[in-house]
């Protein structure tokens, strides 16, 4: 078995309008591949083309060149194939209301093929601790609990990939917090999982590696940590021993902003000096540090960066 879930080679998608007969490039000659068993961010402004992506993975878009590969089966050659390897969980709510969990699993189950005594139904609600409510309609349930289905329903036929399209859109906090231990999970079993999100502290926090995407090309792909390694700048502030506001301090590459008798912070390039010779330029200015606190630039500053919006 190839090792890696998803290849993605000179991927390309040009839409043509109908009414001008220009073409619009909604994917510009993408390339990237996701291991197995890893959680993939794959990010981006509005418009930048993820949904485009997506719905050609779906089947519901067709793209104009490129090759994709789903679990070792071409997107052309092995389309039934390529749609049972991949459960897609979209953005939209999508449940019929008065379907209850079990109704909606068993129906689901029974649009991919899959005989009565080989579906797990049962196993897939408790994995999504939905088990309580099994044969409640649907329209009671709660937003997070919608939200768990939607992965339920994806999970039918045990794909080996999970697509989650913006799952945590409208959540609130602990619903959001209980959604991630769900994914968690059912990461640690094996499944693989590609993730959307606008939410950058999600992906910080969940993703192995990330792609980032804008205006239908790749502009990044790596490591979170490698990617938070790109900030240039970092912030750091710093708890004195009665600072005098009127003092000048200058360091090349270094910005120092006294902000009360008590604080002061500095920014400055990671990669131009050391912080010991910071704290060094302080003694030598009879500034007594009592306390640091560090501002470590995050994703977003990252995302920020390489999209320029």
């Amino acid at each position: 078995m190839n090792k890696f879930a998803l290849t993605v080679e000179n991927l390309s998608k040009i839409f043509l309008n109908s009414k001008n007969k220009k073409e619009n490039t909604a994917l510009n000659n993408l390339n990237f591949n996701v291991k197995q068993g890893e959680v993939f961010g794959l990010l981006g402004p509005n418009g930048a083309g993820k949904t485009t992506f997506l719905n050609i993975l779906g089947g519901t878009v067709t793209k104009t060149k490129g090759k994709i590969g789903v679990w070792g089966f071409d997107i052309d050659q092995n389309p039934r194939q390529v749609k049972a390897s991949i459960g897609i969980v979209p953005q939209e709510i999508n449940l019929d209301a008065f379907f209850s969990p079990r109704k909606l699993l068993e129906l689901q189950a029974g649009l991919f093929g899959i005989t009565k005594k080989d579906r797990i139904t049962d196993i897939i609600l408790k994995m999504v601790a939905l088990e309580d409510k099994a044969n409640a309609y649907s329209r009671s349930l709660s937003g997070g609990m919608k939200r768990r289905l939607l992965i339920a329903k994806a999970m039918v036929h045990q794909p080996p990939i999970l697509i989650l399209d913006e799952p945590t859109a409208g959540v609130d906090v602990e619903l959001r917090n209980n959604l991630w231990n769900n994914v968690k999970e059912l990461n640690k079993e094996g499944v693989t999982i590609i993730l959307t999100t606008h939410y950058l502290f999600e992906a910080q926090e969940m993703c192995n590696r990330i792609a980032i995407i804008n205006k239908g090309e790749l502009v990044a792909l790596d490591t979170t940590e490698k990617l938070l390694d790109r900030i240039q700048s970092k912030r750091i502030s710093f708890k004195v021993e009665n600072i005098n506001s009127s003092i000048k301090l200058q360091m090349r590459n270094v910005k120092f902003e006294i902000n009360s008798s008590d604080t002061l912070s500095i920014t400055y390039e990671k990669k131009s000096l050391n912080f010991e010779d910071i704290i060094n330029y302080l003694k030598q200015n009879n500034i007594k540090v009592l306390d640091i606190f560090t501002e470590d630039g995050d994703l977003e500053d990252v995302f920020v960066q390489l999209t320029k919006k």
